[in-house]
């Protein structure tokens, strides 16, 4: 057995050099016929440690045993060290201890530090809660806060080399208390909750006092520096681009959301930000990049029309559909309109525009040069759209002189692929639409 813990070997009311507030004493717990020993995610993750430990599965159950029937007595916690007596099956108390590692001081100062940059984790512990970002966030700043295999060290008077049974049905025991308060764990860990809170305020406070301006820099001003330079150095090459887009933050959380959170909603934006975070930068990485113009803000309109093009679930389609001021089937257009030209397919689809002199005589130009004289097909005109007579596809000019087919489907027109240059071409497209979009939808269709 470890010597590690030597300075606990006396578990004495009174004992010299004892700290009221770094040792506390919980009473006898009742039996739970019946019920598990961990309702928390951390109080199972203590047993887990235990069970993974011990080496013999039947002390375990024993152990398990005597805790259901209430054998542990009190439980006193110090830093590094449990003690309770335990009575076995015939009434005899046995003392028994499980020892676990202290923090080092190096190791407080990165929590404390941690801690104080994240506010939110100390409120869950003074919820009696802890999440599992204060564990991860922990363990990134190398501070392992729950016991792992072989962490928790036995101690029993009966003389066992393995955890026993009595010191298995401490450790059940303690897992209860882990689920009321996780300040238990903390304080095996090395600070009990009033040194813990003080630390932190300390912390917090000098966090906040103003910087003292930093002293004049020393050397040549970057400008200088830049235009002084006979060679410049060559720039790095640019980053890799990453295969795919990256996960967005996980929100299933042992923290429930504020009561009006729409999460669905939330989950689809961040997943759809991740993606054209990754199709920007590749416009950024790729060749001519320099040479495109920012394209100018959506409007509100525009972008459920995008977001909508993605595919979400029906609840978050509504409120899109809402948002924009469409209904269910005016959303769907809308969507499919984007997936086949951005923002110059919207406009074909929403705006209903009157061409001007020039651009009407373009456009009828166009339309006569076509087709040969016998194959032209019969369109009716109406401002910028031209329909098939009698028939269920259309033509529309865009403002920028291509040509959108249409197609009329369950009586309404909807966008039927691509713009093209050549009005025949888009008319091929937009009537053999028909057979392609049988059996197909959006989804919110």
């Amino acid at each position: 057995m470890s010597d590690l813990y030597d300075e606990h070997q006396e578990f004495e009311d009174g004992a010299a050099g004892a700290d009221d507030a770094q040792e506390r004493t919980f009473a006898a717990l009742p039996s739970i016929q019946g019920k598990g020993f961990a309702a928390t995610w951390w109080g199972q993750a203590w047993l887990k440690a235990l069970e993974d430990t011990a080496l013999d599965l039947q002390q375990l159950k024993a152990g398990r045993r005597l805790a259901r029937a209430g054998a542990v007595g009190a439980v006193t916690v110090r830093p590094g060290r449990i003690t309770a007596l335990v009575a076995d099956r015939r009434g005899v108390q046995h003392r028994s201890d499980v020892l676990l590692q202290q923090l080092g001081g190096d190791d407080w100062d990165r929590f404390l530090d941690m801690a104080v940059e994240r506010s939110a984790h100390i409120a869950a512990l003074l919820d009696r809660e802890m999440p599992p970002h204060l564990v991860e966030d922990a363990a990134a700043a190398g501070v392992e806060l729950l016991p792992g295999i072989g962490d928790l060290e036995p101690r029993c008077d009966c003389d066992a080399w393995d955890h026993c049974a009595h010191t298995a049905a401490l450790s059940y025991q303690v897992a209860r208390l882990l689920d009321q308060d996780p300040f238990v764990l903390l304080l095996l860990r090395g600070r009990g909750e009033q040194a813990l809170l003080d630390e932190l305020q300390v912390r917090s406070a000098a966090a906040a006092e103003p910087v003292a301006p930093a002293a004049e820099p020393e050397g040549v001003d970057a400008a200088e520096a830049y235009a002084s330079a006979v060679v410049l150095p060559p720039l790095p090459e640019p980053p890799p681009l990453p295969a795919e887009p990256g996960l967005p933050p996980a929100l299933d959380t042992e923290t429930p959301p504020p009561a009006d959170t729409d999460v669905a909603a939330l989950e689809f934006l961040a997943a759809r930000a991740a993606a054209e975070a990754h199709r920007l930068l590749a416009e950024a990485l790729g060749p001519g990049h320099e040479q495109r113009a920012a394209e100018p803000g959506l409007t509100v309109a525009q972008d459920a029309a995008r977001l909508a093009a993605a595919g979400p679930g029906p609840h978050v389609a509504a409120r899109l559909a809402h948002a924009s001021g469409r209904d269910r089937e005016g959303l769907a257009s809308a969507a499919r309109a984007w997936e086949h030209g951005g923002v110059a397919a919207l406009a074909a689809l929403e705006d209903d525009w009157t061409p001007d002199a020039k651009s009407a005589a373009r456009a009828r130009a166009a339309l006569e040069a076509a087709w040969e004289e016998d194959e032209r097909p019969a369109l009716k005109g109406s401002r910028g759209r031209w329909t098939v007579s009698g028939g269920d596809a259309q033509l529309r000019l865009g403002r920028d002189g291509r040509w959108w087919p249409y197609r009329k489907e369950r009586g309404r027109w909807t966008p039927a692929g691509p713009s093209a240059s050549d009005p025949a071409s888009a008319l091929v497209t937009a009537l053999g639409a028909g057979d392609s979009r049988k059996g197909s939808g959006t989804g919110m269709e």
